[in-house]
């Protein structure tokens, strides 16, 4: 491992996400312990640590280093939790989760990213991680209800289906709201049909698949 590549992750740490309030120690580890630049694509890896959000093919992006340090941080994932992930993309969120001890099912709607993120997870030894092809909008039942549900895209408003994952006293993050000033939440089941809605960030993500705003005809 270089030099340079050690210094850009610890740069990434404690000037980026430390000074976005991410001071939970356990997720600070995960960010400095799991290679995120064995999860970008190649042409982009000088820029694994950089403030910017990173393409992954097919309008699918990585979220920027402080926006992932401030989503995990909002999740509070204790070990053994039970955690799903909408929109697996490179796999990284779903390795730092791992990292944090949680047991994670991670559903990707689009095959080719599916498969390039299980070998990843595999190449670095990450173990924990479940990932599974498929349609988490449509086709995709889980089997039982997690402590945290975790959405890596955006919809208008968060699909009712995704709340109804989450077991009681659980988690859901997910983005919401129109391009280019969507939010970033974090819900917390508090009883069976209440929730607390935590506001964390300013975001502009792609929208999850099957979620895209439907076009405006004009006559």
């Amino acid at each position: 491992m270089s030099i340079n590549l050690e210094q850009a992750r610890f740069n990434m740490v404690e000037q980026q996400v430390r000074t976005w309030d991410v001071l939970d120690p356990a997720v600070l580890d995960a960010l400095r312990e799991v290679p995120r630049e064995d999860f970008v694509p190649a042409k982009y890896r000088r820029l694994a640590f950089s403030d910017l959000r990173i393409p992954l093919g097919d309008d699918q992006v990585m979220m920027k280093p402080i926006e992932e340090g401030r989503m995990l941080q909002s999740l509070e994932i204790q070990p053994g939790q039970r955690v799903l992930e909408i929109g697996t993309g490179s796999g990284f969120i779903a390795a730092c989760l791992a990292h944090l001890g949680a047991s994670v099912v991670s559903v990707e709607c689009l095959p080719k990213l599916a498969e390039r993120a299980e070998r990843r997870l595999e190449s670095v030894g990450v173990e924990g991680v479940e990932v599974i092809a498929a349609d988490a909008l449509s086709d995709y039942q889980p089997d039982g209800s997690f402590d945290v549900v975790v959405v890596t895209a955006s919809a208008a408003s968060v699909p009712e289906r995704f709340c109804q994952w989450v077991k009681a006293g659980g988690r859901l993050f997910a983005v919401r709201g129109f391009s280019p000033a969507m939010e970033a939440i974090c819900m917390t089941r508090t009883e069976q049909d209440h929730w607390r809605i935590d506001s964390l960030f300013d975001t502009d993500l792609p929208r999850l698949i099957g979620a895209e705003d439907k076009p405006e005809f004009e006559f």
